[in-house]
């Protein structure tokens, strides 16, 4: 697990790379916002090409966005299947 991994255009909130022995298993990018929305967190993913940091990984990808409402106290979390682009 890394925590504000540099890449793209900017740092990912978190990312888990799969050990050499389970490259079967997906890596897996999040994306955390507050009071704004799990879509945008997603998208912020995908035009700040944060999956990119990952030089050595080729593999699936899990694109996650998870937003948390302060006034209602509840998360939204989209997921997306994404394949590592070289």
């Amino acid at each position: 697990m890394i925590r504000e991994l540099p890449s793209g255009k900017g740092f990912a909130d978190i990312c888990m790379i799969p050990r050499k022995t389970h490259l079967d298993k997906p890596a897996v990018v999040i994306e955390l916002k507050w009071d704004k929305s799990a879509a945008g967190a997603l998208n912020q993913i995908k035009e700040k090409n944060y999956g990119s940091a990952l030089k050595d990984y080729q593999g699936n990808l899990l694109l996650v966005g998870i937003n948390y409402d302060r006034v209602t106290k509840k998360h939204e979390c989209v997921i997306e299947v994404a394949q590592k682009q070289l």
